[in-house]
This record gives C-alpha cells, structure tokens and sequence, in this order.
C-alpha cells in the first residue's frame, strides 16, 4: 500500500529515530526506501539494519524522484531524516484522510521539535498562512508530502533543475492535475536544526524573498538561496540532547 521515500546525506543522528518511529506505527509500510547521497557516516549501515532498502541519491529532488522509481506501491510518502512520528497512529490517520477525501497529493500541519515559544510561533505562522492559501497557491513541505504514484509519474516527479523550494514548485504544478489538501487528523513534528544553524531571522527572510520568487518570477532555478543540503558531525552531542529531550 505504502512506500516511504526518505533522501539522505550523513544523517546517521536523526534517521534512527525516524525509523524507530515508523516501526512503532499502527500501519506499517511495504517498504523503506533511502535515496543516500554518499553519506561518509554511518547513515546507510544504520538505514539497513532497519530493513530499509538504501540506493544512491543526490539532492532531495533527485533523491526522491529516484526513491519513487523503485516503489511497488500506490502511495508514496515523501519524508525528510529529521522528522519524528510520534504518534504511533500517524501513518493510518494520514492515509485513512486522504482516501476519504480522495486526495491526490496531502500534507499536513509542522510541529516543530522545541520548547521555544518563537518556534511554535514560526511554525504555527507558516500553518496558517499555507493553510490560507490552500490549493489557490498550494504550498508542501518536502518533508511530509503524501501522493498517489500514478499522479507523482504524470507531473514527472520533482524538477530537479530548482534547488530550492522545489516541493512547492511540485505541488504548484500538481494541483493541475489532482486534488491537493492539508490533513486535519494529524501534525508532523520537526528538528529546528535548520533554525539553530542559519538562525531564526536569516531562515524568515530567506523564505519570505521566495516566497516573493515563487509567486512574481517562478520556480527558483538558481542558488542564490545558498541551499545546502546534509549535515555534517559537529556539535553531534548537543543535536542529540535537543533532540531526545522531548521524548522523555
């Protein structure tokens, strides 16, 4: 029924508790594809000793188109190292929405991984403005993005030409051919590593001036942005003491 397609890069601190969660869900995928991009960590070992199948990726666009090409299943849920599904009902919640809804392509709320109050105020400002614009000008983060196969093939999965914001440039052009939507039933929690490592006000520019990209000029097809995609093994400990403080 289900593939989940994860892209990595040198993720060997945070895709153990991804996939430990999605061990303990209530619906279990047929399969775990890792689309790695040469990681020099221990980030395939780890991905393997979960049963998970591990190919060579790149960026994200290419990492998840590739993951998808060797799906066998109807659906396939996108999913970036980082995040964390806590609830143990997460994955039949979203796919029993989508069915009923009949959507094509389903996101959902972004709960991020802190106990900082401008954290939960970013987030909660980024779910109600997406949610504002719904599929007018649909917006999905890359790293929950819940799709029917058959229509991610039809769009020609993720342009890998844009290396920024190509998750939204994706569900821009989907909504063409399918019904988009935000699930209501459930919320996908986030690391803030992004946050704590290009800061607060830097990450809020930088997405409003794409934000202004996207809907003046078009797809962004350059790397002005200075994306930057895998994290390296720096300042690990205090990764992992943000990270596991929440699940106590």
């Amino acid at each position: 029924m289900l593939t989940i397609v994860i892209p990595t890069k040198n993720e060997e601190t945070y895709l153990p508790v991804l996939l430990k969660s999605i061990r303990n869900q209530t619906l279990q995928p047929k399969e775990i594809i890792v689309a790695d991009a040469h990681s020099t960590d221990k980030t395939r070992e780890l991905a393997q000793s979960f049963g998970a199948t591990v190919i060579d990726g790149g960026l994200p666009a290419f990492g998840r188109n590739r993951g998808a090409s060797f799906a066998k299943t109807d659906l396939l849920l996108f999913l970036d190292a980082d995040v964390d599904l806590r609830d143990p009902e997460f994955l039949e919640k979203a796919v029993t929405e989508m069915q009923k809804r009949g959507l094509g392509l389903a996101t959902c709320d972004v709960f991020p991984l802190s106990d900082d109050y401008i954290d939960h105020f970013m987030h909660k400002a980024y779910n109600t403005y997406v949610r504002a614009w719904g599929s007018l000008f649909p917006h999905a983060p890359g790293f929950c993005m819940l799709v029917q196969r058959d229509l991610h093939n039809k769009i020609s999965g993720f342009d890998e030409s844009i290396p920024f914001c190509e998750d939204h440039d994706y569900a821009q052009r989907f909504k063409k051919i399918g019904k988009f939507g935000f699930l209501k039933s459930t919320k996908i929690p986030v690391s803030i590593r992004r946050l704590d490592r290009d800061g607060r006000m830097n990450i809020a520019i930088k997405f409003m001036l794409a934000e202004m990209h996207l809907a003046f000029i078009g797809p962004i097809k350059h790397d002005k942005f200075n994306y930057s995609f895998g994290h390296g093994s720096k300042e690990k400990k205090e990764k992992k003491k943000r990270l596991f403080k929440f699940s106590k």
